[in-house]
C-alpha cells in the first residue's frame, strides 16, 4: 500500500489520530468498536486497513460492509474507488435494479457494500459468494438497528462462516450490542465524548429568540443574515420542511429539501446540487443528520429542537468538521427553553429588522438523461461542454455520473448559453435530453 499516493488522492497530508489507530488495530484480527464524530474520516479509517487484508488470488467476497442507507453505501463505494486499488467493489441497495446487481456478481467483488435487506436477499438467493468473507464492517451500526435491520443482519452474520474480525462504527456511544454480532473481546476506540463534542473549540453555539415575531419569520431573518453561508435547517417532521420550503419559494430563496417522503432520485439530486454549489441551503429532517456525503457546512439551524442529545450531536456534526469552524443555531419561540442536555451556554444572536435577500448561487446544475449504464463517462461530458458548449475550464464545476443520469455544475451566468449550444448535440451518437435541473 502506497499510503503517500493514497493521501494525495484525498488531498490530505497525514492520517488523523483515529485513522492511524485503526490502521494499526484492524489488520491484527481484533474485533473493534469505533466511536468517532460525524465528519472525522471514519470511512477512510476502516477502508485503508482492508488493503492489507485483501488477497488478489482469492475468489468471492472477502470484506462485507453493511450500512443503513443507500447514500452511505454509495459514499463508501466512491471513497474505495478513489483509493485506486486492483480490487473490485460492488454496491447493493434497495431501489437499485436487482438484475444489474446480479449481473455485476458475474465477476465477484473482493469488497461488497450494501444495505442489510438487499445483501440478505442476494445471500438467500445464492447470487453472491460469501464463503471466504473474513471481515465484516457494520458502519453506523446503531442506525441500522434503529431502521429495523436486526433480523437481516443476524441472518447475514450466521452465513459468514469464516469471519475473523468485526468492526462496528458509530458517531455516538453504543448502548447495547445484540448477541448475534458475536463480538470476541473487542477493542473500543472512543474519539468522542458528548461534552467534549459539544464544546469543540471550532463549533460555536448560538441562541436566536423570536421576540415579537413568529418563529418562521425569525428563521427567514436569520437565513437572510447568514447570506451565502452554506447551511442546513433541521426539522423534526416532513410537514415543517415542506412548509418552510413554500415560504422560501415565495421569497425566491434557492434551497433544496431532503426527507424520507421523497423519491430516491430526488434525494440524490438535491445532495448533488449541495455538493456542487448549486444550492447553499438544505431543509431536512434528521434523515440527513449522518450517513451522507455532505460537504463542509458553515451553519446548522435547529428550527425544531433535537429530541435527544444523540440527535443534537449528529446534527451539529454536520459543521465544524475536520478542523473547520462552524456555528449551530438554536431557534426558539419567545418563551421556549433550550434542550436540557445542552451543556454549554449559547451566545445570543440578534436578528436584523428586515429580510436581506441572499445572493443567487454562483453555480447551476445541468441534467443529462444518460449515465454509466449508457456507457457515458465524465470525459464525454467534459469534452462536449468545453468544445461544443463553449465553456472555459473554470466555468465547469463538479460532474456526477450515476447509472442512468449525469449532473454537471456550470457557472450560472453561462448555463443558458451552454444549453443553447449543445441542444442538438449527441453523446456516443445518441440524442440525449439535457436541461437545467430544477
Amino acid at each position: 500500500m502506497n499510503l503517500k499516493s493514497i493521501l494525495t488522492n484525498f488531498k490530505i497530508e497525514a492520517l488523523n489520530e483515529m485513522q492511524q489507530a485503526t490502521l494499526d488495530i484492524i489488520p491484527k484480527g481484533n474485533d473493534l468498536i469505533l466511536i468517532s464524530p460525524t465528519g472525522s474520516g471514519k470511512t477512510l479509517a476502516f477502508l485503508l486497513p482492508l488493503l492489507e487484508l485483501l488477497d488478489p488470488k482469492k475468489e468471492g467476497v472477502q470484506v462485507l460492509i453493511l450500512v443503513p442507507s443507500r447514500e452511505l453505501a454509495l459514499q463508501i463505494e466512491t471513497v474505495f474507488k478513489q483509493i485506486t486499488t486492483e480490487f473490485k467493489i460492488n454496491c447493493c441497495y434497495g431501489g437499485h435494479a436487482i438484475r444489474i446487481e446480479k449481473n455485476n456478481f458475474k465477476h465477484t467483488p473482493a469488497v461488497l457494500v450494501g444495505t442489510p435487506g438487499r445483501i440478505a436477499y442476494h445471500i438467500r438467493n445464492e447470487n453472491v459468494v460469501v464463503r471466504e468473507t473474513h471481515t465484516l464492517i457494520l458502519d453506523e451500526f446503531d442506525k441500522s438497528l434503529e431502521f429495523g435491520f436486526k433480523e437481516e443482519m443476524s441472518f447475514i452474520v450466521q452465513n459468514l462462516h469464516k469471519l475473523q474480525r468485526r468492526v462496528l462504527t458509530s458517531a455516538t456511544l453504543l448502548k447495547e450490542i445484540p448477541p448475534f454480532v458475536r463480538l470476541n473481546k473487542p477493542i473500543e476506540l472512543n474519539f468522542t465524548k458528548s461534552e467534549e463534542h459539544q464544546t469543540n473549540a471550532a463549533l460555536q453555539i448560538k441562541e436566536v429568540r423570536a421576540v415579537g415575531i413568529d418563529k418562521l419569520s425569525a428563521l427567514l431573518l436569520l437565513i437572510g443574515k447568514l447570506g451565502s453561508q452554506s447551511k442546513i435547517i433541521f426539522c423534526n417532521h416532513r410537514d415543517a420542511v415542506e412548509r418552510i420550503s413554500e415560504l422560501l419559494h415565495s421569497r425566491n430563496v434557492e434551497h433544496g429539501i431532503y426527507h424520507g417522503g421523497l423519491d430516491q432520485i430526488d434525494r440524490e439530486k438535491v445532495l448533488i446540487k449541495l455538493r456542487n454549489g448549486s444550492i447553499q441551503l438544505l431543509l431536512t429532517t434528521d434523515l440527513a443528520a449522518r450517513g451522507l456525503d455532505i460537504p463542509e457546512i458553515e451553519a446548522i439551524i435547529h428550527y425544531q429542537l433535537p429530541t435527544s442529545e444523540d440527535i443534537m450531536i449528529h446534527r451539529n456534526g454536520r459543521t465544524a468538521r475536520m478542523h473547520a469552524n462552524g456555528t449551530a443555531y438554536f431557534l426558539l419561540e419567545e418563551k421556549d427553553y433550550l434542550p436540557p442536555f445542552l451543556k454549554v451556554k449559547p451566545e445570543i444572536e440578534t436578528l436584523p429588522d428586515h429580510f436581506i435577500q441572499p445572493k443567487m448561487c454562483e453555480w447551476k446544475t445541468l441534467y443529462i438523461a444518460a449515465g454509466k449504464k449508457d456507457k457515458i463517462n465524465k470525459m464525454d461530458i467534459v469534452g462536449m461542454l468545453l468544445q461544443i458548449g463553449g465553456l472555459k475550464k473554470e466555468e465547469l464545476g463538479k460532474i456526477d455520473v450515476l447509472d442512468h443520469s449525469a449532473y454537471a455544475a456550470i457557472k450560472a451566468t453561462k448555463i443558458s448559453k451552454t444549453l443553447e449550444n449543445i441542444r442538438n448535440e449527441k453523446i456516443k451518437n445518441r440524442k440525449i435530453k439535457m436541461e437545467i435541473s430544477s
